[in-house]
């Protein structure tokens, strides 16, 4: 066979690159992944690694007479270059692309797309499975919330939890609206998903455990597949109910007495509701735990 043949066979399968960054390193592909408020997500190559990455693009010109949130999204991509847990989104690469007016940055990409998506995909999960994700939620919070400043997520939801369902792993991503704040000190502004908001969040003086808030929520959606307070049809509804301390009616939904009391943990007022360390050592995970410890002897007699 002509070698010229397989070159040209290849050629034709190969996809090419839309764009690549400026070291050549990582080639984006036409593909998008997702699309958020702010910025596109596409599928990306890293040529060094032989690895398929997420290369996320923001359009700046959006924001052009908003610089307060281009600073926003440059201390997002800094903030995340520092941050290393194998519950959280890792970054890799960031650049300003001044010709197309576009910041760039490359993360990690999960194979199984958002924790959302995947669970309608896939309706038959158990209640241990759904407490190995929630263990894995909670250990990416206790990382965020004990780092250096204190780092609080504010916009915790289904649909920025990420999977590789292969290994069942679970990474909490999306930090654009993530607030650092020192110790001692809460943070001020109002963002995020409404039916995930703690109501101290609209009150705009609030700490970390805002997230264990939105985790709770999260859970809830988890447990009986529905958006919480999907019986409201607009975001004044939402509001009024939960700042006057209404749970979401799919709470009654959730039959497990175990899981709905830990629900509620995480939707108690502010003073009264635990740490992602605190819910970490609940009983609901003594089995988890237990699977984990018998995983490692195993695994110790068998190097």
């Amino acid at each position: 066979m002509m070698p010229s043949a397989t070159t040209d066979s290849s050629e034709k399968d190969a996809e090419p690159f839309v764009e690549v960054n400026p070291t050549g390193r990582y080639g984006r592909y036409g593909e998008l992944l997702g699309t958020g408020a702010v910025k596109k997500v596409y599928r990306a190559f890293d040529q060094e690694e032989g690895i398929e990455v997420a290369w996320n693009q923001v359009k700046l010109r959006s924001f052009s007479n908003e610089p307060s949130m281009i600073e926003r999204l440059y201390s997002e991509v800094t903030l995340l270059r520092t941050l290393k847990n194998k519950n959280i989104i890792a970054l890799y690469d960031v650049w300003l692309d001044k010709l197309h007016g576009t910041l760039n940055f490359i993360t990690e990409v999960c194979t199984s797309g958002n924790l959302r998506e995947y669970r309608k995909k896939h309706r038959q999960v158990s209640l241990k499975a759904l407490k190995k994700w929630s263990k894995q939620i909670l250990q990416g919070l206790d990382y965020l919330h004990t780092h250096e400043p204190c780092v609080i997520h504010r916009d915790l939801n289904c649909s920025n939890l990420f999977v590789n369902g292969n290994v069942g792993q679970v990474k909490i991503g999306d930090l654009g609206l993530a607030a650092t704040v020192g110790k001692n000190h809460s943070a001020h502004s109002v963002l995020g998903t409404p039916e995930f908001m703690a109501p101290e969040l609209y009150e705009e003086h609030y700490t970390e455990l805002v997230d264990i808030y939105s985790f709770g929520m999260c859970l809830l959606e988890l447990v009986t597949l529905e958006i919480p307070y999907s019986e409201c049809d607009n975001v004044a509804k939402i509001y009024r109910k939960v700042s006057s301390g209404i749970k979401p009616q799919a709470l009654h939904k959730v039959k497990d007495p175990e899981i709905k009391a830990f629900i509620d943990k995480c939707l108690a007022h502010s003073q009264a509701r635990p740490s992602a360390a605190d819910l970490l050592r609940d009983p609901i995970f003594r089995e988890i735990d237990d699977d984990e410890n018998d995983n490692d002897q195993d695994h110790c007699a068998s190097s």
